[in-house]
Order: structure tokens, then sequence, then C-alpha cells
């Protein structure tokens, strides 16, 4: 198995970028809500993110995609804080309350090398955007202590492209939210001014670095894409829309999660529209859609 991220670091190429990384942090602009506040010295915008990262845990964790739990699990790290405020939130304590623990990268280096000797298929970080300096150099860290994971970027798709190409060589796996065709409803449940404007180019970057989804002999993710979507009340997500834009965009190939789990929880609870769970007939429609867009590898959820 390749992993790119060792030549960068013998390059020296993997310095290089933890450092262009970091000089974003003093106006930081590193997804599109472009705060231009400067963490290094303390202050926080819109993601609640400073200088050092902050993660609510480092776990292994069976419950992801197949390929990325694998038989031994993938090792997960949930990452404090979010770019955005989604209304419907189910883990918002972590997200939009700041529930975590802040480390220094030496830590978040050895939480990763810890979760390797447990034995887990790869590194999983979870809302990862905001703590991309701090991410890489906890890698650059971790390379000479024996470190030789893929990485997974599980990210709510809200990105940048010039921040994603920064990652180029270092993620093996990509693993993004589709979250929304609307710029408009993105806006206001999450918080997310432009969400499609930037999602769309940005999955295409990630898609453009690893490809398709490719497996080992256990049926391991080694590299590759895969596409999240969460199918919403009423048709709030633009489900059809946005299978119908992978398919044409990035081929029918491309591995889609098709998620049924939504519930209404957090600022969605007696919300209109948001504040029941979905209906049969609403994942019914997405699964057809899925099949009619010519998708054909991925997942549904019974």
């Amino acid at each position: 198995m390749a992993l790119n991220y060792l030549t960068l670091y013998q390059s020296g190429e993997l310095l290089e970028r933890v450092r262009a990384a970091y000089a974003r942090l003093a106006a930081c602009d590193l997804c599109p809500h472009d705060c231009g506040v400067n963490r290094l010295q303390g202050e926080r915008g819109i993601c609640g993110a400073g200088a050092h990262p902050a993660i609510a845990s480092a776990n292994v964790h069976n419950g992801e995609e197949p390929p990325i739990s694998g038989n031994r699990g993938s090792g997960t790290i949930f990452l404090t804080g979010c770019s955005l405020k989604c209304r419907f939130c189910q883990n918002f304590p972590i997200s939009q309350m700041g529930n975590g623990e802040t480390i220094t990268t030496k830590v978040l280096a050895g939480r990763m090398l810890k979760l390797q000797r447990q034995g887990v298929h790869n590194i999983n970080f979870v809302t990862p955007t905001h703590y991309l300096p701090q991410i890489l150099a906890a890698l650059y860290l971790a390379i000479p202590l024996g470190f030789r994971l893929p990485i997974v970027w599980n990210s709510s798709g809200y990105e940048k492209v010039d921040a994603v190409r920064l990652l180029d060589g270092v993620v093996s796996v990509y693993l993004p939210d589709m979250k929304y065709m609307d710029n408009g409803t993105a806006e206001r449940i999450s918080s997310a001014p432009g969400y499609r404007t930037h999602n769309r180019p940005a999955v295409g970057e990630m898609f453009r670095q690893v490809g398709h989804l490719e497996l080992d002999d256990d049926d391991v993710a080694v590299k590759g894409l895969i596409i999240r979507h969460l199918v919403l009340p009423e048709g709030l997500a633009g489900t059809r829309e946005t299978l119908s834009w992978i398919a044409g965009n990035l081929g029918t190939e491309t591995h889609i999660s098709l998620m049924r789990q939504y519930f209404p929880a957090h600022q969605a609870i007696n919300t209109p529209t948001l504040g029941r769970k979905i209906t049969e007939g609403e994942y019914a429609e997405a699964v057809q859609a899925l099949e009619e867009s010519g998708l054909e590898n991925g997942w549904v959820q019974e």
C-alpha cells in the first residue's frame, strides 16, 4: 500500500505544507466563511477553533461504511467545533457547544499512533476542516515515530479548493458530505452560505486527487472517494439533482452512501419540516433517484 505522505515527508514538502497551512490561521481563511480572525493570537471564528486542536474522542469505531470500518475498525478522531451550524446536528454538543479536550499536535500524533497500535485500518478525522494545519503537523510528528496508516478525511464538504489542495498526497480516502442542492436552503438550515457553490468544486478536487474507491484483498478502502448524502424531509437536500450531478460530473462508478438516519435533533425539534423523521416513502424516492442516476456503487440503509 503506497502512502504518498511518506514521500512528501522525505522531500520536505510536508513541512512546507504545515507552514503554509499555519500561515492561513493568522487571518483564517481555511473554510468558505473566510472569518479573517487571528487564531494564532487566540481569536476564534464561526467554527470556534483556536490555535491548538481540540478533540472529543479518539476511539476504534465499527459503524462507518464497510470499507472504512473493515473487520478491525476505523481509528476515529472526532474534532471539536464545525464550520457549519446545522439546525438538526445530532452531534451538536461537540460541533456547536465546544465539548472536547484541547491538546497539542504532539498529543494528537500520540493518539494517532495509539490507534495504530490497536490495529485499526485507518485514521478517520471527523469534521477536520478547521484543524487542517494541526492535522498536517500531527502527521509530520507521527511519521518518524512509525505512523503508517491511510488517512480518511470525513468532512461536511464545506471546503475551499485551495485548502483541499494542501491535502493532496496526504489523504488516502475522502468521505465528504454533499448536503444540499440549493444555496439558500444550506444557509437557512446550516448557516453555510454558498454551500453548493463551494461543495461541488471541492469534491471535484478530492476526486482529482484520489479517484474512485479502491479496495484491498480484504475489501478495505486504501484510496478513493465515498460521498455521503443525508436524505432530509420534503426533499430539502435536493437528492435527485445532487445524485444526477455526481453521475454526470464524477462518473457512475462513484460510491455513494445514501443515508436515512435523519431525525430531529438540536434546534430542529418542533421546527416546521425539520421537526420529523423522513418517511419510508421519502427514502424510497431517494433510492429510486439513485437507481435512475445510474450510480451503481455504494450503500443504502434498510
